[in-house]
């Protein structure tokens, strides 16, 4: 049975503390190694935590939250390298659903992307939740766009792996644990939606000045949750 708790998922402390400055009524609870901060926001009862970067620290993050708090929404919220031609630092997108980039079983004859198992390529997003955040982005006056978002356990910064996730996948931003939550999701049948600010290109240049760039971004993801609670 679900709650009327929306859950929020962050990969690092920079993309979440933020948010839980915000909130009231907190407690906390560890449960795997992973910080649950129940509480509050504009009134409304959610949870957030830091997963840890990567797909499996996703996985276990997401799972762990709906067994303990059995939510309503998972919101994975963030920063991401900008595959689109349109997106600079600090836009943000939100996805209309999530590819895992890394998982290719073709040389068994599946496509690119096949997850094996529940056999889909995309994982659909929450629409209500989506237009909402695109919506609450958009009342911020920031650029977004929504589209397909690539996750794989790879840091990309590399015109040619760029070229490949855009060519397989027509992705527009490309991350670390959204393709995993939105998996754990799809099979608990939990809405989900993901978020991300864009912190770089994705490209040769992507780690120039990533730090200053993550720290924008995450303050920008911030911002739209913020918004999408009011």
């Amino acid at each position: 049975m679900k709650n009327n708790i929306i859950g929020i998922i962050c990969a690092m402390n920079d993309e979440a503390c933020g948010i839980i400055e915000r909130m009231t009524e907190v407690t906390s609870e560890e449960i795997s190694g992973v910080t649950f901060n129940r509480g509050k926001i504009n009134g409304k009862d959610c949870v957030v935590a830091v997963c840890g970067i990567g797909k499996v620290f996703a996985a276990l993050c997401a799972q762990t939250m709906i067994l303990r708090y059995s939510p309503s929404l998972i919101i994975n919220s963030g920063v991401a390298g900008g595959l689109h031609s349109s997106l600079k630092v600090c836009d943000v997108t939100v996805a209309t659903s999530l590819v895992q980039h890394d998982m290719d079983t073709s040389p068994l004859g599946d496509p690119k992307g096949l997850i094996s198992g529940i056999n889909i390529i995309n994982i659909p997003t929450d629409e209500e939740a989506t237009a909402r955040l695109t919506a609450a982005a958009k009342s911020c006056g920031i650029n977004v766009i929504n589209g397909v978002i690539a996750t794989g356990d790879k840091f990309i910064a590399s015109d040619d792996e760029k070229r490949s996730i855009v060519d397989s996948f027509s992705a527009i931003a490309c991350e670390m644990e959204g393709g995993a939550i939105a998996q754990v999701c799809y099979v608990n049948k939990v809405p989900v939606c993901v978020m991300r600010a864009i912190s770089d290109g994705g490209d040769d240049s992507a780690t120039l000045d990533y730090p200053t760039f993550a720290r924008l971004a995450s303050e920008q993801s911030v911002k739209v949750i913020m918004k999408f609670f009011e």
